[in-house]
């Protein structure tokens, strides 16, 4: 089997973005709940969910956040990259059904160590910013 590098650190430049769209389906958030064992009622009872703020269940943070995965493992920069730091601050609820669009931006290269920052977004179908936040990876050498 053959896998293309992701890019190295002298290819990538500041500006450059890579993005991925998924439709959260309540199987995600299920399987999402078995997987880190989060079985808060918010997720995954309805009738305990209509008596919070957001008046439904809601996706778990992090499943939103992990969109960011295939981003940077796939596509910038690309297989091979270790994630060493991810900051997600939490805007916006999601729900079931809504398509959350993981957006990585590089803002800043470190030539030192050969390390780059970048600024993520996660917003909804409707252009609502539900996450924002930031990566250093190491890009493969």
């Amino acid at each position: 089997m053959h896998f293309e590098k992701g890019k190295v650190y002298e290819e990538l430049e500041i500006g450059e973005t890579a993005s991925f769209s998924k439709t959260i389906t309540e199987t995600d958030i299920y399987l999402f709940a078995g997987i880190s064992g989060d079985f808060n009622p918010m997720h995954v009872n309805e009738v305990y969910a209509q008596q919070t703020p957001f008046k439904a269940r809601i996706a778990h943070g992090p499943l939103s956040q992990s969109l960011i995965a295939p981003v940077l493992g796939t596509k910038l920069p690309g297989l091979g990259t270790v994630a060493l730091e991810l900051f997600t601050r939490f805007r916006a609820p999601v729900y079931a059904g809504d398509t959350v669009t993981a957006m990585a931006e590089i803002t800043e290269k470190l030539e030192n160590k050969k390390w780059v920052r970048l600024k993520l977004t996660w917003i909804n179908q409707n252009q609502k910013l539900v996450a924002e936040g930031e990566a250093l990876v190491m890009p493969p050498r």
